[in-house]
């Protein structure tokens, strides 16, 4: 049986919850108007003790005001939920770990139509709420953002340049920590495979766009972990990534697991 924790009663600092008041006056008397539209934005989070205390104060210095935190802590035997409670606007404990029920479980709770569902270990620059309230329309289904490592290492930044690319060409509708959709599409796609630990973004993603477009956002990015690459190694990811790529088309890939990096 799941475990939900409370909803924090102090969330975010007082500046942050004028900006979540006053989100729609700034909008208006800007150049450019920034749609009234709440987002959820939903963290799964599986022993992130680490890495979302940072992921929690980039959404704390978004200049978008109007939206909510969901941290979805499932089977953490850290002090993420610690680290976390606070820090967000809801806070549910799972006594397990799924990462597809955990992200199904956060988009239930949601109470935007506007969804985006992030990694624990990645970092929104301060516009990127905005930006995807401006321009994430009903005719997208699904979107990313451009996606950057979190270190300067050439291998790096040519991996993510490449994957930028396929994103942005459309060749894949893929995801860099980052799945923006609306919640009434999440809900008719059937939601996240809760039986897939591997290539589950893509699996939802191409189910998302029978319902509309997929939406690259270049004009901000979301800075990611490179912990898995710096373990394992660039070349061994790329091909693991290929093999999974090739054998999401051709085969079945609910019993290959997702080896934990922390």
């Amino acid at each position: 049986m799941h475990k939900q924790g409370l909803l924090a009663r102090n969330p975010f600092p007082t500046v942050l919850k004028e900006k979540l008041l006053t989100a729609h006056a700034h909008g208006s008397q800007s150049s450019t108007v920034t749609p009234a539209r709440m987002i959820s934005v939903i963290i799964p989070a599986h022993n992130e003790e680490r890495y979302i205390e940072k992921t929690l104060e980039a959404l704390s210095r978004q200049e978008y005001g109007w939206f909510e935190v969901i941290v979805v802590a499932n089977g953490c035997m850290d002090k993420t939920v610690n680290v976390a409670r606070g820090r967000c606007h809801r806070l549910i404990v799972l006594s397990q770990k799924n990462l597809g029920i955990a992200r199904n479980l956060g988009a239930k709770m949601a109470k935007s139509e506007l969804l985006l569902f992030l990694d624990a270990d990645t970092l929104l620059d301060p516009q990127a709420l905005k930006t995807i309230a401006q321009e994430f329309s009903q005719e997208y289904s699904a979107g990313t953002l451009k996606g950057q490592p979190d270190c300067s290492r050439l291998a790096y930044r040519i991996l993510y340049g490449f994957k930028n690319f396929v994103h942005w060409s459309g060749l894949h509708g893929g995801s860099s920590g980052v799945i923006v959709c609306w919640k009434k599409d999440f809900i008719r796609a059937g939601g996240f495979d809760e039986g897939l630990e591997v290539r589950e973004n893509s699996h939802l993603i191409r189910r998302l766009l029978r319902f509309g477009r997929y939406h690259f956002n270049s004009r901000v990015s979301a800075t990611t972990s490179m912990r898995r690459y710096d373990s394992q190694g660039c070349m061994r990811m790329f091909w693991l990534w290929f093999k999974l790529w090739f054998q999401s088309w051709f085969g079945d890939l609910h019993a290959r697991r997702y080896e934990t990096v922390r």
